[in-house]
């Protein structure tokens, strides 16, 4: 089975040693994401901007791997502060509203103090439902 790596060519994914997506076979795993904005090269100040960047970069990432967002089985939402869940619930309702993949909220630190919410998934491309 062949392994294929995904990345955002951001130098910070050579230098602490990772992928922002790895496909295994029907699988796609794809790393904790931020909300960095790679238009702009910055982390907006608030967290409903960070987690539609967020998603936008997870998107991204899951469509370079020929997989989408319906493909999504696992979300992980780590959020620094827990007053956050009401303002990134609608958000990733909107996301993932129809696809209801298993999920959990954690509070928690991350890397850097602008960073707000970081967000994981797991993707899997069903072979058997598709034509």
């Amino acid at each position: 089975m062949n392994r294929r790596l995904i990345s955002t060519g951001s130098d910070f994914e050579k230098k602490a040693g990772y992928s922002r997506a790895v496909v295994q076979g029907d699988w796609c795993f794809v790393s904790g994401t931020t909300g960095y904005d790679y238009q702009t090269m910055t982390m907006p100040e608030d967290v409903e901007t960070q987690t539609r960047n967020s998603l936008a970069t997870i998107r991204n990432a899951l469509e370079e791997a020929s997989f989408s967002l319906t493909d999504i089985v696992r979300a992980n939402y780590y959020i620094t502060d827990e007053s956050y869940a009401d303002s990134v619930f609608p958000i990733l309702g909107a996301a993932f509203g129809e696809i209801r993949p298993a999920a959990a909220m954690i509070v928690c630190g991350l890397i850097k103090p602008e960073m707000k919410i970081e967000i994981e998934v797991t993707a899997f491309r069903d072979r058997s439902t598709r034509n």
